[in-house]
């Protein structure tokens, strides 16, 4: 059987592969699929491009389309939808999907368990320890499969692999207007920013402290330049030739690309940039503790792998004493596990430091259980977006899914959001309601 594999780290690709996007697609075409995959990639934006000018996402999707267009019995994809916004990642599910023929398989590495629910028809869950050894289940069904790995326990096995249940129980603030009037409130005005031929309009809004605003909106819509022009990088545009005044807020910054310079050992790095809060207790047992950096402190910073320089960064931007914190992408590059744990080290350190998060977030799971309010983005990726005013979950989820076309259902074992398959009767019913996120509580 010939077997094709999509590699996890795609920035690798350009040291392997030379010539423009078109040029390889067309060597690579084994099916005349090529046309039709760069509509349903967006690839033909980049199709005269070099592959060493590619951003992440276009790197990956390229990717996505060289394998898609060979012909193989296997195809293998190794995390699909890093790098990748909730569209793109739906839009590369369903390319996946449509790998799959009489005589052909198609197995899935992923850690976005919302995009593998809609990918998948079987699941294998794997536990162990890492680096150690590793065991692979029996396949289950999906719904099944998803949640026996949040539940840490495999019944057919009788054999538990997690001390914990992971679950998603979320309550929309709405209900709580009262005891939020107690909280500090921050407002900043409307502003544009123009880059290039790029024009970001924000509108006007408002968040108090104890708060974590969640950003949905496709790549290139300006959620990075948002965040940039509330923490003083970027100066919103003269309206009039008055200059706009944006409140002066202390700011912590984590970027959504981390490229690792510093020479010596996390430890050392530690020391250097945040040395209060890591020798803290309380910062010891509500950060450092779940994201396991004790590990990794004697390894040099050089060294370490995607996920263990995420969680390094996460800790470092909870680490500067701030009134706001701006997380641009934390679940880059963590494992599902890790990414859950992430976010509860997100969400109780901003509860208990009484602060302010920011947070762009393309894991819809990861997005659902972090957001106390939602930013939504509209418009014209790269060209005109305007960032809506922060909004309820619900209201803001709603809008965000009624533009992609997508509609969300809880499980009522642990009320992770899953998707509705295309055209299925919970699909149309919810679309027909205008209820595109659903909540039950």
């Amino acid at each position: 059987m010939q077997a094709i594999i999509k590699p996890q780290y795609v920035d690798h690709i350009p040291k392997a592969v030379q010539g423009n996007v078109g040029q390889v697609l067309e060597l690579k075409d084994e099916r005349d699929m090529k046309a039709e995959l760069c509509v349903d990639l967006e690839l033909n934006q980049v199709i005269d491009r070099n592959v060493g000018d590619l951003s992440g996402g276009e790197l990956q999707r390229f990717a996505i389309a060289v394998v898609a267009v060979q012909s193989a019995e296997i195809y293998m994809f190794d995390e699909p939808s890093s790098y990748l916004d909730v569209k793109q990642r739906l839009k590369a599910a369903q390319v996946i999907r449509s790998l799959l023929r009489s005589n052909s398989y198609v197995i899935v590495v992923e850690h976005d368990l919302s995009v593998l629910d809609y990918l998948s028809d079987f699941i294998c869950c794997l536990y162990g320890k890492p680096g150690a050894y590793g065991v692979v289940t029996l396949p289950f069904s999906v719904r099944e499969g998803i949640n026996i790995f949040l539940a840490g326990f495999v019944p057919t096995e009788n054999l538990r692999f997690r001390d914990e249940s992971l679950t998603f129980k979320i309550v929309d603030t709405q209900d709580n207007a009262e005891e939020i009037e107690t909280y500090q409130r921050y407002k900043y005005p409307t502003m544009s920013k123009t880059l290039a031929n790029f024009k970001l309009t924000v509108m006007e809004g408002e968040f108090t402290d104890s708060q974590i605003v969640v950003m949905l909106g496709e790549n290139g819509t300006g959620k990075t330049t948002f965040i940039r022009m509330l923490a003083g990088h970027l100066k919103p545009d003269t309206v009039d030739g008055v200059e706009i005044e944006i409140p002066e807020f202390n700011v912590s910054y984590k970027p959504q690309k981390i490229s690792p310079k510093f020479p010596g050992s996390v430890r050392q790095l530690l020391h250097k940039k945040i040395r209060d809060s890591y020798t803290h207790p309380q910062f010891i047992s509500d950060v450092m503790k779940p994201l396991q950096i004790e590990q990794l402190m004697d390894q040099e910073v050089l060294n370490l792998s995607g996920g263990e320089l995420q969680r390094v960064a996460l800790c470092l931007c909870l680490g500067q004493p701030a009134e706001i914190y701006l997380i641009d992408e934390p679940s880059a590059y963590l494992d599902s596990e890790q990414r859950i744990v992430a976010s509860k080290v997100i969400k109780r350190f901003i509860l208990h430091a009484k602060k302010t998060a920011f947070i762009v977030e393309h894991d819809f799971i990861m997005a659902a259980y972090l957001a106390d309010k939602v930013v939504v983005y509209e418009g014209r990726p790269s060209v005109e977006c305007t960032a809506c005013t922060p909004q309820s979950l619900v209201s803001g989820m709603n809008r965000f899914l009624s533009h992609l076309d997508i509609t969300f259902r809880r499980d009522p074992t642990n009320y992770r959001p899953r998707i509705n398959k295309m055209d299925s009767t919970k699909d149309r019913e919810q679309k027909a309601a205008g209820s595109y996120y659903y909540l039950d509580d």
